[in-house]
């Protein structure tokens, strides 16, 4: 009996702790230009379509994981790797990174062609959200 409870208990525990964690909002200037689907923005991501800059954030924080799992498929390390070789062959850069999420809003705020990601509560009105990642 015990036992069950403790099992429940935990299990309550955890779904409310997936609750609890907000959304990543993938945003972008108001006054952009297109509004890029979600391939788009994977493509913008990696390297691989230069019609926005993308702003990311310099460290691997759970915002930075959610986009990047749910985007491009990809973790930390296989970023690391997949960044690493272009790099090595001349292929590419990575893009702009900011020190945190109220950079990244500034950041696209400012510039018409700028694209990131934040968690959800770091949105405010200076920036349009494209869609939103669980």
């Amino acid at each position: 009996m015990k036992t069950s409870l403790r099992i429940l208990g935990s299990a309550a525990l955890l779904g409310m702790a997936s609750l609890a964690q907000a959304e990543v909002a993938v945003i972008v200037n108001p006054g952009a230009a297109k509004a890029p689907s979600q391939s788009d923005v994977a493509n913008i991501f990696l390297g691989k379509d230069k019609s926005m800059k993308g702003v990311d954030l310099k460290d691997w924080t759970p915002a930075k994981e959610r986009f990047y799992s749910a985007v491009t498929s990809k973790n930390e390390s296989q970023l690391k790797s997949y960044w690493s070789g272009l790099v090595f062959t001349g292929k590419g850069q990575p893009m702009t990174s900011v020190a945190d999420e109220a950079a990244v809003v500034a950041k696209v705020a400012a510039e018409a062609d700028a694209i990131g990601y934040v968690d959800s509560a770091a949105v405010n009105d200076s920036v349009k959200v494209l869609f939103t990642l669980p």
